[in-house]
């Protein structure tokens, strides 16, 4: 059975496959969960960045994961908010399924997710976490590979929005 669990912490703890970094275009690091996972992963981790020549919005790329708990680290854009006219929604959904993708192809049966654009992107979580729960259980769904997937929340708020986005996902 595959299943999505929501809990509050620190990503770069975490053990998965994969983790998600909620990544700028360049790949090289920023702030929020992007600089907190460079740390974490050393130097080693924006040399490889430095390779694949950015990403761009709604896509996503992995490298491997050096000095985290994780084997893969994947590297996704997240929408900017703009007032929800530049097609953030489908972009967000675009950022979760292409990273599950990803993980798929590179054999990951676990991936840990941050709340992707709800930080300095300030895309509303309230819109956030429901596009993310559904995308993530939309894949679930067909998934051969992917079989547990953590929304990594780095506050009771954020964690708040996520358990009441699958609950109301559940519900249907």
């Amino acid at each position: 059975m595959n299943k999505i669990t929501i809990m509050l912490g620190d990503i770069t703890q975490v053990s998965a496959d994969a983790i998600v970094n909620a990544a700028n275009t360049s790949l090289l690091g920023g702030e929020g969960v992007d600089g907190a996972i460079h740390r974490v992963a050393g130097p080693q981790l924006l040399d490889e960045c430095r390779t694949l020549n950015g990403c761009r919005t709604g896509e996503a790329k992995i490298t491997s994961g050096y000095r985290l708990p994780a084997k893969y680290v994947i590297h996704t854009p997240g929408p900017i908010w703009q007032g929800g006219t530049h097609h953030e929604r489908e972009l967000l959904k675009s950022s979760y399924v292409n990273s599950l993708k990803l993980a798929e192809t590179h054999d990951c049966r676990t991936v840990a997710f941050p709340s992707i654009s709800t930080g300095v992107y300030h895309f509303p979580l309230e819109l956030a976490a429901p596009t993310a729960i559904q995308a993530i259980q939309d894949f679930l769904r067909t998934s051969k590979i992917v079989s547990h997937v953590q929304m990594v929340c780095f506050d009771e708020r954020t964690k708040h929005a996520y358990d009441q986005a699958l609950s109301t996902v559940n519900e249907r």
